[in-house]
């Protein structure tokens, strides 16, 4: 299916890094004292409603960020700019998205800078597009993938919502007979069964190129990892985020008292080129469980061919004579 023509977007709605002022058509983030977070773009002439009372947005329009402002109720709210935290924690959900943790960590494994080519399988709601983009930018792409159209819709409007549409390349197929690119700088796949995908993944990828997956059980992983050994990848790893909070009161300081558990695993790997022994280039736990179970087997080969030995016709074994 052809991929939609991509519309020209307004100008980016995130506040500058160097503006200091809320402006007109901008997102910012109102903030309660009680930690409720408001992700809203300023419109001259619009008011933005809570149960704590109403904000006109031409009252807030000029005003420095950090700000404390109130309602027509006298309730404070704190104006400040989105972080990238906000844009992806507060879009408008179809799917569950991917935590900021993991998010900032899989740029970090997909090492990813301004001018990058990333390919991503899965945008869900764009969640995880969101920080892509904002990684490569302003002058990488990133070219995503869904196959479901009501995902589709959902994270092309939060991709223009937060101005990083520009940036992005949306295609509503799947990945099955392969990517349009090739010579990408990365790849990451969000898909049901990431194993079955890693010969699309090599055709895409530049030579030593990155590749990730988030994956939420232990069988998924386990599959996994045996096709990029079959698919010779190499430089791969496992790894699990957990962030733990802590209430930040000076004289009390300790963590929270409930914290975000499991989200996934993150399965990262290196696509190589060695036509003389792949297998050299896996880590050297793998390599050893691999010698340990090489081993095993012809204990237990050894262990049968005597028993052979020793066995009559009827498969009985007989009693050796004494010396």
């Amino acid at each position: 299916m052809t991929a939609p023509a991509q519309s020209n977007p307004p100008a980016r709605p995130w506040v500058s890094s160097h503006a200091a002022t809320a402006q007109a058509n901008k997102l910012v983030i109102l903030t309660t004292p009680g930690g409720k977070r408001y992700l809203i773009t300023l419109r001259a002439g619009q008011t933005f409603y809570t149960n704590l009372g109403h904000y006109r947005h031409d009252d807030l329009i000029g005003l420095p960020l950090g700000t404390t402002v109130h309602s027509q109720l006298g309730h404070p709210v704190l104006l400040l700019e989105p972080s990238l935290s906000d844009l992806i924690t507060r879009i408008k959900r179809n799917t569950q998205i991917i935590y900021p943790k993991d998010a900032a960590y899989l740029v970090h494994k997909l090492s990813l800078r301004s001018g990058d080519q990333v390919i991503e399988a899965g945008t869900g709601s764009g969640g995880l597009t969101i920080a892509l983009a904002w990684a490569v930018a302003p002058a990488g792409r990133v070219y995503t993938y869904e196959v479901r159209a009501d995902n589709y819709q959902i994270a092309r409007t939060n991709l223009e919502r937060v101005g990083l549409l520009d940036n992005v390349t949306m295609y509503q197929q799947s990945v099955t007979d392969g990517f349009r690119q090739q010579g990408a700088d990365a790849v990451f796949l969000d898909v049901r069964a990431p194993s079955h995908f890693l010969d699309q993944v090599r055709a895409a990828l530049r030579p030593g190129g990155f590749f990730a997956a988030l994956i939420p059980t232990t069988n998924q992983v386990s599959e996994l990892l045996a096709a990029l050994e079959r698919k010779s990848f190499a430089d791969i790893a496992v790894e699990e985020l957990l962030l733990r909070r802590y209430k930040a009161v000076p004289d009390r300081l300790r963590p929270d008292d409930s914290m975000v558990g499991h989200t996934g695993f993150l399965v990262s790997a290196r696509p190589i080129t060695d036509p003389d022994d792949p297998g050299r280039w896996l880590s050297e736990e793998r390599k050893r469980f691999a010698a340990r179970k090489e081993f095993e087997a012809k204990v237990e080969a050894e262990e049968a061919r005597r028993n052979a030995e020793r066995g009559d016709d009827d498969g009985r074994p007989r009693r050796l004579p004494l010396p």
